[in-house]
């Protein structure tokens, strides 16, 4: 196989526009696009021009002679989207190109330009922002409470996902640049400036700020010491100014966490990966420092559903199980081939074949 699509996948469909043979599915007009974990080069149509490197917003795509020793299973999963046939022998076309849709046009104002404020800089602000700025006579200013911009692009992705942030943040430098764009940090909307006296100066206000805290379970406990949520955890790893000073103790051997998304599995990784190798991403002083004096021996990742539900994607669990070891219980691994033997979709199969993979655990077990 010449290209591999490896963890990092976005799923945003660039590289399917770009690829001349057609050779990369699901495409954008095909049923399966839109809840694709990742996207897949066809091993037999790749024509190996390296096209789909260059449109790829995040680096996930690289030559299978260039992978790590961690990606190296991307190669499998890549070829068992596709159906085996003898070499050399192309599917058929199964689609066209979904056509691109023109962006709705604003007509010139006579009285001058169209004037956006767009509160929050995370990135549902950013590509508003960006969409707005395709038109002739419109001019952006975006407010941010932070003195930071970018929100979960600096706060929310994993620290060791440095590939990721960088992509992104410099998609958000390159649309700052532009000539309608002005952006003002450490501005509170609703302190520093009211939402009338913004509609004074602009003709519309979009608001992009996200969701400031997590969802609470409403448990007894919760919000006690020794508790927090991924948000706060995530953004206390990430330097996010208002949970500089969050409280993290790690001083005891097990740490639990309620769900297995992939921000779980983030928090997961992070915990148990050795701080000289955090240390080489761009980790926050004070969470790395907290990190190498951790006591922490053992993370349980609970989950409500059976194995066949779960929220993670694929590509985010391989990433965990290459750098952490992760094990399962005796009962899970027997809910994980109960679930085997019934499943017949193939993105879910392949997490369940890799949860089979796994080790049981060992309460004898000495390794973190």
């Amino acid at each position: 196989m010449p290209h591999v699509i490896t963890q990092s996948c976005c799923s945003d469909g660039s590289c399917v526009y770009a690829c001349p043979v057609n050779c990369i599915h699901p495409s954008p007009d095909e049923p399966g696009f839109a809840t694709a974990e990742m996207l897949h080069v066809d091993p037999v149509a790749c024509v190996d021009c390296g096209a789909c490197v260059a449109a790829c917003p995040v680096g996930a795509i690289a030559p299978d002679t260039k992978l790590t020793a961690e990606q190296l299973l991307f190669v499998a999963l890549n070829a068992s989207f596709y159906p085996k046939r003898p070499a050399g022998e192309k599917l058929p076309p199964t689609s066209k190109l979904a056509p691109v849709i023109d962006a709705p046009m604003i007509r010139q104002r006579r009285t001058g330009p169209l004037r956006v404020a767009v509160v929050g800089s995370g990135p549902a602000a950013m590509y508003a922002a960006d969409e707005l700025l395709t038109q002739k006579g419109v001019r952006v200013n975006v407010f941010e409470r932070l003195p930071t911009p970018y929100g979960l692009v600096r706060a929310g992705v994993a620290p060791d996902h440095q590939t990721t942030k960088r992509v992104v943040t410099r998609l958000f430098d390159r649309i700052a640049r532009h000539r309608g764009f002005a952006l003002y940090l450490n501005v509170t909307v609703g302190e520093h400036v009211s939402h009338d006296e913004l509609l004074q100066h602009h003709h519309a206000v979009i608001y992009a700020v996200g969701a400031s805290s997590d969802r609470r379970l409403g448990i007894d406990g919760f919000g006690m010491t020794g508790t927090a949520t991924a948000t706060e955890l995530v953004a206390w790893i990430n330097a996010q100014p208002d949970y500089r000073d969050l409280a993290v103790p790690l001083d005891h051997e097990r740490v639990v966490i309620f769900g297995n998304g992939n921000v779980a599995l983030d928090v997961a990784r992070i915990l148990t990966t050795d701080p000289k190798r955090l240390a080489h991403s761009d980790i926050s002083r004070h969470a790395l420092a907290a990190l190498r004096g951790s006591k922490v021996r053992e993370v349980v990742v609970v989950a409500r559903r059976r194995p066949a539900q779960s929220a993670f994607t694929l590509p985010e669990m391989i990433g965990l199980t290459a750098a952490s070891w992760v094990v399962l219980s005796a009962d899970d691994h027997e809910q994980v081939h109960a679930d085997l033997a019934d499943c017949t979709d193939r993105m879910f199969r392949h997490k369940l074949e890799l949860l089979a993979s796994l080790g049981i655990h060992n309460e004898r077990e000495t390794r973190r």
